[in-house]
């Protein structure tokens, strides 16, 4: 899943982007709410941080003109402002959540999960394709009873191919929900990845589950070839 973190304090950008990075989370990272914008214009994020007291354009004005041009993608608010009356405008203006300063990052975390589960892909807790298992909360990865040891990015990569069983996935769709904008569009990346989930997730004796259509990208599914 890509995300969209719209923070002004450097170090508090810093330090929410590289956690969620560590939970399988690619993240782009602005610190104005101009920039905010023209990246919620040119990419398509599956959720939005965003603070309200930004430069240049409050994070209340992304939020009404974002739901103004009917953008759906789901927002969570970050803000130090804890009067009732803040947390009830940031809503009116659109926001899914609201999460005042100082917080937990599990809670972060929790509420970021629980507004990614109300996207129609992500709505059931467990993916299951043959014997594979997928529990999008706790991100345990089981086939046939084996539990399967993915990094984060592995991870990542799984639970959106998986999330759109029998479609053909592009690298460019990969490209912009698994990676975020450091990606590199002329590196073997995505290959690499695909062929380390092969090794990890293929049974000799079960069916493959990841397969390549030459030109035009891959599908997940149990009946590929069969």
């Amino acid at each position: 899943m890509r995300l969209l973190l719209a923070e002004d304090q450097r170090d508090t950008a810093d330090l929410l982007a590289k956690g969620l990075r560590e939970h399988a989370y690619a993240v782009d990272v602005v610190r104005d709410g101009a920039a905010a914008l023209e990246a919620a214009e040119l990419n398509d994020y599956d959720l939005i941080v965003l603070d309200i007291l930004l430069p240049h354009v409050s994070g209340l004005d992304v939020c009404r003109t974002l739901r103004g041009q009917n953008a759906h993608t789901p927002i969570l608010m970050l803000t130090a402002l804890d009067a009732v009356g803040d947390r009830v405008a940031g809503l009116d203006a659109g926001a899914d959540d609201y999460l005042t300063k100082p917080f937990a990052f599990d809670e972060l975390l929790a509420r970021v999960r629980a507004l990614l589960r109300r996207r129609p892909l992500l709505q059931q807790r467990t993916i299951a394709a043959g014997d594979l298992r997928i529990d999008t909360v706790t991100r345990r990865v089981t086939r046939g009873g084996r539990s399967i040891d993915l990094t984060a990015k592995e991870y990542s990569l799984l639970e959106y191919l998986a999330s759109r069983p029998d479609e053909v996935v592009t690298r460019a769709e990969i490209a912009e929900h698994v990676w975020d904008e450091r990606y590199d569009s002329f590196s073997n990346l995505i290959e690499v990845y695909v062929q380390r989930l092969r090794r990890k997730l293929d049974d000799p004796n079960g069916a493959e589950l990841i397969h390549t259509r030459r030109g035009q990208g891959y599908v997940f599914s149990t009946t590929e070839g069969a």
